[in-house]
């Protein structure tokens, strides 16, 4: 009997530690690629959205089985309460970083409960006990930013507790974050703001005159320029489709009957208003064209025009067109 029970413990014991040491043996990496929204235009205002790839490699699990994997994602170096944010010297550019691609559940970190938490995610083994499996972070910039200055941005995500992978539990071995195993990696989040301008314009509408014009007829239009923060710019018009050289004129429909005016800088009405090539001068001369700055928000600069005393040679609807140029 002795020996018979001998026999008898051998053999439990070694059903015991068959049983385990694939888990034990497992081992799992982490990689996360770069999160890279590439240039974009701010000045919309939208949001926009980009992807990024974390990549998940083990090997020595039990084969065929669904473990639990949980990833962390820490704040970043340069966070603003729960906002994560880009920099670039002194200057910063919001972003944020979720599990879904309804942006509707951020990605946190469990270790500090950070955004509530990291991802949880469930793999099953090959037959060789092998897990190979990606999965997907959604990345957006957050709207409204359109004061941002344009430059190249970035935020690393640096290893450690931040960004970090928990592993080896199976997928029935509890919500995450879960597995005694950990795996840390790291990445970076990259865009550049893009130097960008808009510009839209009211007309330019004198009303109605008897045919003959005994006096000065005022009016304005307004000039509406949206450019990026600190850039340069200059507004320039050309002489319109009708002119006689530097005259400005409307014309009558089809016709060879034309009426004089003359557009501004200046409500006097004595600073002609011209084309102009560069950024930060008014190569017609000073005072020829309307120089400013950017600031990301809708900028206006009105148009003074007049038309001088003259005879209509027949009395219509005159007008012309004249082409708005912002250099920046």
């Amino acid at each position: 009997m002795a020996k018979r029970n001998l026999v008898v413990l051998i053999l439990m014991w070694l059903a015991v530690t068959l049983g385990t040491p694939a888990l034990a043996a497992m081992s799992c990496t982490a990689a996360m690629t770069t999160v890279a929204f590439g240039s974009v235009n701010v000045l919309p205002g939208s949001v926009i959205s980009t992807t990024g790839t974390e990549t998940i490699t083990c090997s020595g699990a039990t084969a065929n089985t669904a473990y639990r994997f949980c990833t962390d994602i820490g704040s970043g170096a340069d966070v603003s309460g729960n906002q994560r944010r880009m920099a670039s010297g002194t200057n910063r550019l919001s972003f944020n970083l979720y599990k879904d691609a309804a942006f509707t559940q951020a990605w946190g970190n469990y270790a500090n409960n950070f955004l509530g938490g990291g991802s949880q995610n469930d793999f099953t083994s090959n037959g060789s006990g092998n897990i190979s499996a990606t999965i997907t972070v959604y990345a957006t910039l957050t709207g409204s930013q359109q004061t941002v200055v344009p430059a190249s941005y970035s935020e690393s995500m640096t290893t450690g507790t931040s960004q970090r992978l928990h592993y080896g539990s199976l997928a029935s071995g509890g919500n995450c974050s879960t597995g005694s195993s950990t795996a840390s990696f790291s990445f970076t989040v990259t865009a550049t703001v893009i130097v960008s301008s808009n510009v839209s314009v009211t007309n330019l509408n004198f009303g109605s005159s008897p045919s003959t014009i005994a006096a000065n007829i005022d009016s304005t239009a307004t000039i509406t320029v949206q450019g990026t923060n600190t850039t340069p710019y200059s507004i320039g018009l050309d002489n319109g489709a009708n002119a006689s050289g530097s005259q400005r004129r409307m014309r009558l429909g089809a016709t060879s009957n034309y009426l004089n005016y003359g557009l501004y800088i200046d409500s006097a009405r004595s600073q002609a208003w011209t084309t102009t090539t560069s950024t930060t001068s008014c190569t017609g001369g000073a005072s020829t064209c309307s120089l400013g700055t950017g600031t990301g928000l809708n900028q206006n600069v009105p148009i003074f025009g007049r038309v001088p005393p003259q005879s209509a040679p027949l009395t219509g609807n005159y007008t012309d067109t004249v082409v708005v140029t912002v250099t920046y």
